[in-house]
C-alpha cells in the first residue's frame, strides 16, 4: 500500500451551527503558536481537548500534543460548541488532542514535518476548515490540498507541509489528532486524493 499524502474523509453536517459556535470561541483567549521559527504573521491556537494531566495547566501545554499521554480530556470550552462536540463524539476514533488553529490574513506556515504523525505510524491528523478563503493554499509534499469549508481531511503531517494565506480572511481549522484505526485507514484509502 502506497503512502497517502492527504484524503477527504467526509463532508460534515451542521456547518452553519459550527460556524456560529466559532464566532463565540473566537472571543476567547487564543495562544500564539509556540514554534516561532516555523511561521510568519499571526498563527494562534485555542485548545478544546488535551492530555488529562494538563487540563488545569497553562494554555500552551493544553494547545499542543508535545508528549504522549494515556488519557485525554475535553476542556470546558468545548461545551460552548455543542455541534463541534457532537462531531467529535460521532467519529469512531480514539481522539487525542483537539484545537482550533487560526492563520491570519497574509500569514505563512513554513515547510515543516511533524515526525511520526501519519497513518503508517499509527497516528493521524485531521483538518476541518471552518473558515477559509479562495486564496488559502495548503500543501503536502508539493501537492495542493483542495480543502473547503465543512470538509474533514486526513493530512500526512509526517511529510513536508506548509500553508500560505494570501486572502483577506483568517483561516480557522479544527485540528484533530487521533489514533489511526482500521475505520480511518479504510476511509483514507477509499478516497485518497494525494
Amino acid at each position: 500500500m502506497s503512502i497517502c499524502l492527504f484524503s477527504l474523509i467526509s463532508k460534515v453536517e451542521h456547518l452553519p451551527q459550527m460556524q456560529q459556535e466559532l464566532q463565540l470561541l473566537a472571543q476567547q483567549h487564543w495562544c500564539s503558536h509556540v514554534n516561532k521559527t516555523d511561521y510568519q504573521g499571526g498563527w494562534d491556537v485555542l485548545a478544546l481537548r488535551c492530555a488529562a494531566k494538563h487540563q488545569h495547566s497553562h494554555a500552551i501545554l493544553q494547545s499542543f500534543a508535545i508528549e504522549d499521554s494515556e488519557e485525554w480530556q475535553d476542556l470546558p470550552l468545548l461545551d460552548q460548541a455543542p455541534s463541534l462536540k457532537h462531531l467529535l463524539q460521532q467519529l469512531p476514533l480514539s481522539i487525542k488532542s483537539v484545537r482550533l488553529m487560526r492563520l491570519d490574513s497574509g500569514a505563512l506556515i513554513k515547510p515543516h514535518r511533524d515526525h511520526g504523525l501519519c497513518l503508517e505510524r499509527g497516528e493521524a491528523r485531521l483538518h476541518l476548515p471552518l473558515q477559509t478563503n479562495p486564496e488559502l493554499r495548503f500543501y503536502v509534499a508539493d501537492q495542493l490540498v483542495p480543502m473547503q469549508e465543512g470538509e474533514l481531511w486526513y493530512i500526512n503531517a509526517d511529510e513536508p507541509h506548509w500553508v500560505e494565506n494570501k486572502g483577506a480572511l483568517a483561516r480557522i481549522n479544527l485540528v484533530i489528532d487521533c489514533e489511526a484505526n482500521d475505520w480511518l485507514k479504510e476511509q483514507v484509502y477509499a478516497r485518497s486524493a494525494g
